[in-house]
């Protein structure tokens, strides 16, 4: 009974693992996609906004 209580944890990790990748895979695109595509570039703009005032006019 050893090696059943030595190769539970390896294949739980394994199902976890797989489990979270499928999750990220299926999240991927769809409808959030536009959404979360949206809210980056917003964020990006404002990073940049707030990169070119604070440099101010003479840069």
């Amino acid at each position: 009974m050893d090696y059943v209580s030595a190769l539970v944890p390896p294949v739980v990790m394994a199902a976890l693992f797989i489990a979270v990748v499928r999750v990220i895979v299926k999240t991927q695109g769809g409808a959030a996609k536009t959404k979360e595509d949206a809210a980056v570039d917003a964020a990006l703009a404002h990073a940049d906004g707030v990169r070119q005032a604070s440099a101010g006019p003479d840069a």
